[in-house]
């Protein structure tokens, strides 16, 4: 084998879990495959001589051109507090794809994503890169040109506003499921108590919509406002077809063939705590959604 082919080689052994790192950096699939394709670009330009850990080597690569991209992408925002859904992993209701174990490992659903883009892009590179891939401060510090403790810092700050803003699931998708189906069953009878019954007291509803090119987004709050909302999800649930959504309890809208949202529960103690829906059609039209039929 030839030294191309060997470099080759060794990157695709790094290639699943540096996507990982770009989804979690960037809360986008098609930019994550960006980064990947960029770092792999660097390492073919440079070469892997005198590199002693590859692995770390092309996480710090990745991690910086993601870097770039979540500044780029705040100096492009009109408005900084605008809410942005991240990219939704579909799976069956059957479980997982193996590709996508790596993606959706540390429980990445997509509320924890959501909260994920409130946080400035050094937080977020400090947070994901040290609780989620293990990566010393010393190594993250020169990254944010930051000393170890103000990185240390960094993380801290991230990591109350993520466990603040994204309880984790319940680990039983079972339970997830009959949640889900709960809500679904009350919101097509139009009985609101049992809506109320099934939400969180401080529940939180994340739309990410639009039409005829215009961006739309909102954010509800509260278990009485959220089920007053959703009572207009009656008329979707013989549409709503079941799937995994970044690996939890979900389902997919599709009428006629055409997938009209992608909702995201996030249940905790057998109740919905989270609501993330993504309606953007030109978004929803980029989803691959065959993977529901099998």
């Amino acid at each position: 084998m030839d030294d191309s082919a060997l470099l080759t080689e060794r990157f695709e052994e790094h290639r699943s879990r540096l996507r990982a790192v770009g989804y979690r950096m960037l809360g986008s699939l098609s930019e994550a495959d960006d980064a990947v394709q960029e770092t792999w670009v660097r390492l073919d330009r440079a070469g892997a001589g005198g590199v002693e850990n590859l692995a770390g080597w092309l996480t710090t690569v990745v991690a910086r051109v993601c870097l770039n991209m979540l500044r780029a992408r705040e100096q492009r925002r009109e408005e900084p507090l605008e809410m942005r859904m991240p990219d939704p992993v579909i799976s069956h209701e059957d479980g997982v794809d193996p590709e996508q174990e790596a993606l959706l490992a540390d429980s990445v659903g997509l509320a924890m994503l959501v909260v994920l883009e409130s946080l400035t892009p050094v937080e977020r590179l400090a947070f994901v890169l040290h609780d989620m891939f293990a990566v010393p401060f010393d190594e993250i510090a020169p990254m944010v040109e930051k000393t170890p403790a103000a990185t240390r810092q960094l993380a801290s700050r991230a990591r109350r506003r993520v466990q603040g803003g994204a309880p984790g699931p319940d680990p039983d998708l079972i339970r997830q499921r009959e949640a889900v189906d709960a809500f679904f069953a009350a919101a097509r009878d139009g009985d609101f108590d049992a809506l109320v019954a099934v939400l969180d007291p401080d529940v939180v509803l994340r739309s990410d919509g639009g039409a005829a090119g215009v961006r739309h987004t909102a954010v509800l709050h509260g278990a009485q406002t959220v089920a007053g909302q959703a009572l207009t999800f009656g008329q979707l649930s013989p549409f709503a077809r079941p799937a995994l959504i970044n690996g939890a309890a979900g389902v997919v809208v599709v009428a006629h063939g055409r997938p009209l949202s992608v909702m995201a529960f996030t249940v905790t103690d057998g109740r919905t705590v989270a609501i993330d829906v993504l309606s953007d059609p030109e978004r929803l039209r980029q989803l691959d959604l065959t993977v529901l039929d099998h």
